[in-house]
C-alpha cells in the first residue's frame, strides 16, 4: 500500500511539474517559420525568424530580413512590423494553468504608421495537445484581450478597440505554435508554426 501511495504521489508530482513551463533557453542559431493566413489555411512560410545573440538584456535576431528584438521571455519589442514600449508581454514565465496578468504597452504599427497604446489582460486557460503543420505539441493555451487606443497618419482614431487573441505556447518548440487573432482594424488572421530548427 505504501509503495502504491508513493508511486501515485511521484506520478502526480511529475504531472504537475510537466504542466509548468519555465522560461525557454533560446540560443543563437535557433530558427522558426510561421505561415500567416486570413481564411484559407497555408503552409507557406510568411514569417521567418533567426536568433543571432542572447544576453541578459534580451534576444536579438532577424525576422523577414529586418532586425528583431525580444525580451528574455521572448516577448516582442521590435520587428519588421511592430514596435512596443516596453514590450508586448504575451508570455510571463513560469506558465501554468490559471495564471493571469495585466500590462500596458505603447505600440507602433510600421506598415501603416499608426501608433497608440494597449491595456492587455492575459490568462492561461489550459494545457493540451495541439497539432500544427510543424507537428503535434503539448502546449499551454492562452487568451489575451487588448483594449487599444491610437491614431493613424490619415487621422483615423482607435479608442476602445478590442483585439483578442488565442494562442498556444509549446515548450518543446520554445515558441507560440499557433495564434488566432481577431482585430477589427487589421481583420482576423492565424499564425501557425511550419518549421523549427534548433541551434546545433
Amino acid at each position: 500500500m505504501r509503495v502504491l501511495l508513493a508511486a501515485l504521489l511521484v506520478s502526480s508530482c511529475v504531472l504537475a511539474h510537466a504542466q509548468v513551463a519555465q522560461r525557454p533557453e533560446i540560443r543563437p542559431g535557433d530558427r522558426w517559420q510561421w505561415a500567416e493566413y486570413y481564411s484559407v489555411p497555408s503552409q507557406a512560410p510568411a514569417r521567418s525568424r533567426t536568433i543571432t545573440a542572447v544576453s541578459e538584456e534580451g534576444i536579438v535576431g532577424v525576422e523577414n530580413g529586418e532586425p528583431l528584438r525580444l525580451t528574455r521571455d521572448a516577448n516582442l519589442i521590435e520587428s519588421w512590423r511592430d514596435r512596443y514600449t516596453p514590450s508586448f508581454e504575451a508570455l510571463r514565465f513560469p506558465l501554468e494553468v490559471g495564471k493571469r496578468w495585466r500590462f500596458k504597452a505603447g505600440w507602433h504599427f510600421k506598415p501603416k504608421g499608426s501608433s497608440g497604446g494597449s491595456d492587455v489582460e492575459v490568462e492561461v486557460l489550459a494545457h493540451e495537445k495541439i497539432r500544427v503543420v510543424a507537428g503535434e505539441f503539448d502546449a499551454f493555451k492562452l487568451r489575451s484581450k487588448s483594449t487599444q487606443s491610437g491614431r493613424s497618419p490619415i487621422g483615423s482614431v482607435y479608442d476602445g478597440t478590442i483585439v483578442t487573441a488565442t494562442y498556444w505556447y509549446a515548450p518543446a518548440a520554445r515558441a507560440v505554435v499557433r495564434s488566432e487573432v481577431h482585430n477589427p482594424y487589421l481583420g482576423s488572421y492565424t499564425l501557425e508554426l511550419v518549421g523549427f530548427q534548433p541551434a546545433p
